[in-house]
């Protein structure tokens, strides 16, 4: 796998991890698909520009 695939995708879950601890399931996976389509947006934006 690429590292300018996964390191992102690690980095939000990390981050989703840290912040969604106060929150109930059903919001983690609201927060987790939006997190997964923004990272997914903007590597198709970068490679785009490339």
């Amino acid at each position: 796998m690429r590292p300018d695939i996964v390191i992102p995708v690690l980095m939000g879950c990390a981050l989703l991890w840290w912040i969604s601890r106060g929150m109930n399931w059903s919001t983690r996976l609201i927060v987790a698909a939006i997190t997964l389509v923004v990272i997914m947006g903007i590597l198709l934006l970068e490679r785009s520009l490339n």
